[in-house]
């Protein structure tokens, strides 16, 4: 099998605020279409939303299933947790002792990860 592209697709309720969550995240653009959002990224789409209008966030850590999450490395912690926050994520935990992670939800509410080194 030979792979030509990979996308992360995320169900959203509310494709806007979704995508746009997303291109502000990783430094890129959104192409709309009626019922689906494309987050290119230097050239590449690393990231689409899907219009799914009965979407149910997952309830992390407990509760319905998480779907899909992200890992994002970062430089620098601080920093990329304030811009995060301010783009509109919201913190579901803090790392505690040696984690090396932040967990925070998206606007549609998908986990996601912010790591460091």
């Amino acid at each position: 099998m030979k792979i030509t592209a990979t996308t992360v697709v995320f169900d959203a309720a509310d494709l806007h605020a979704e995508s746009s969550f997303w291109a502000r995240m990783l430094g890129g653009e959104v192409q709309a279409e009626e019922d689906w959002h494309t987050v290119m990224v230097q050239g590449a789409a690393p990231v689409s939303v899907q219009l799914a209008p009965n979407h149910q966030p997952p309830q992390w850590p407990k509760g319905q299933a998480q779907q899909i999450h992200l890992d994002l490395d970062v430089e620098d912690i601080a920093s990329a947790h304030a811009e995060a926050v301010e783009l509109g994520a919201t913190v579901l935990q803090m790392a505690t002792g040696r984690q090396r992670f932040n967990v925070y939800a998206d606007p549609a509410g998908h986990p996601f990860c912010l790591c460091w080194h």
